[in-house]
């Protein structure tokens, strides 16, 4: 797309910690910077994605369906490792352009998420790519001023994820069985929530009650709802990992986890966030 309509987007994005509005509101959207093929300069271009499991993500080279790849596309061909920005996290990836059925796999599971990609697919007569992205081991930058507005940015970021899962499953109906991509989707926000609280769990309490040794009452709470979620997130992954998910008892499970996750984040936003920024 040309850069008059995508550097509003970047702009708003970056601005908002990835929320968007207009044509990618509600989308699952971050901002892939690549390397020039020819002029070696970084470009950086709005991109939908899908979640992939394992810190890796999947974007689609769809160009609307036009008849040439875009140019973003081809930058990562020349060179592969390229800049992801989530709206919370900025980190390094490396692009590999899937091949044979594992490209026909992801690709049919983005037409089942979404038919417009089989749209795009009908109007051209090239295969519409599909590329994977793997983040780069090494701890990635949060989009934050301070250590109070990191977990603000972190915990809403989860508040959308799980907002987007409920709705897509309330959209999806519940005569067939929960769809592939959906599932992934369920698994990787388990897997982060798992993985944000794990890392709470070694390094910022720990730092907190060390420090501040008045906050043990609070410390010794979060710590027990963390039990809690995680047992919430085991039931919603054991529903979600059978072979005929019902999408209804899917929904009941994540609205569960929703509802036990937003008064903790609630609570230790009020406990923690003035502290930190103070």
């Amino acid at each position: 797309m040309p850069n008059d309509f995508n550097q509003p987007v970047i702009e708003e994005f970056r601005a908002n910690h990835g929320r968007v509005g207009g044509w990618f509101e509600g989308a699952r959207l971050v901002l892939l910077t690549t390397t020039g093929a020819r002029s070696g300069r970084p470009h950086t271009t709005p991109v939908g994605y899908y979640p992939d499991g394992d810190g890796r993500i999947l974007v689609i080279a769809s160009a609307a369906g036009a008849p040439r790849h875009p140019a973003w596309y081809h930058n990562l061909l020349a060179h592969p490792r390229v800049t992801v920005e989530s709206g919370v996290f900025t980190y390094e990836a490396d692009a590999t352009v899937l091949e044979g059925e594992e490209r026909d796999r992801a690709f049919a599971r983005a037409v089942e998420a979404d038919s417009g990609w089989a749209d795009y697919q009908a109007k051209t007569s090239r295969v519409i790519p599909v590329v994977a992205l793997d983040e780069v081991p090494g701890p990635p930058h949060v989009n934050a001023k301070s250590m109070g507005e990191a977990i603000k940015v972190v915990h809403d970021m989860f508040r959308r994820e799980l907002g987007l899962i409920r709705k897509e499953i309330a959209e999806s109906g519940t005569a067939t069985g929960l769809g592939t991509q959906l599932r992934v989707n369920c698994l990787a926000v388990c897997q982060g929530l798992h993985n944000h609280h794990t890392g709470e769990d070694t390094m910022l309490f720990p730092m907190l009650a060390d420090r501040h040794p008045e906050l043990a009452p609070v410390v010794a709470r979060l710590q027990r709802e963390h039990v809690r979620i995680a047992a919430l997130l085991a039931d919603l992954k054991e529903v979600v990992s059978g072979d005929t998910a019902d999408p209804g008892h899917v929904l009941r499970e994540v609205e569960r986890l929703t509802d036990e996750l937003e008064a903790h984040l609630v609570y230790e936003e009020e406990q923690l966030v003035p502290l930190l920024d103070a």
